[in-house]
């Protein structure tokens, strides 16, 4: 069994809802991760806090960002455990992020470190 890394691309969800609204999101994000956690396939993942990020490029130069009413930032990930990446990309479908227009999953597998994958 192989381990996948399920990156959250989503805007800032408290940009965009009010604090009973990202009540129930958060609670449906749990439900999802204590569905595949009872499936003993949960490894671990977090959200990732929008404010005060840095994004480090070429030469050291440093910008404020990410900023969450980009489409493509990075709002948190989750690793799974699974026999394939279909089956990964069967636990990304649940993810309740993708009620959000414009939010997605990317699926990636872990590499190994074996030098091999």
């Amino acid at each position: 069994m192989d381990e996948y890394l399920l990156i959250f691309r989503h805007e800032d969800g408290g940009k965009v809802a009010s604090p009973e609204q990202m009540q129930i999101w958060i609670k449906q994000t749990m439900d999802w991760i204590g569905g595949i956690a009872a499936q003993n396939k949960y490894v671990g993942g977090n959200g990732l806090i929008f404010e005060n990020s840095k994004v480090v490029g070429h030469n050291g130069v440093v910008t404020n960002g990410p900023f969450g009413d980009v489409k493509e930032t990075i709002g948190g990930y989750a690793i799974v455990r699974a026999e394939s990446i279909e089956e990964a990309v069967e636990f990304a479908k649940g993810s309740p992020i993708l009620q959000g227009p414009g939010n997605t999953m990317e699926v990636r597998k872990i590499a190994k470190g074996d030098g091999v994958h």
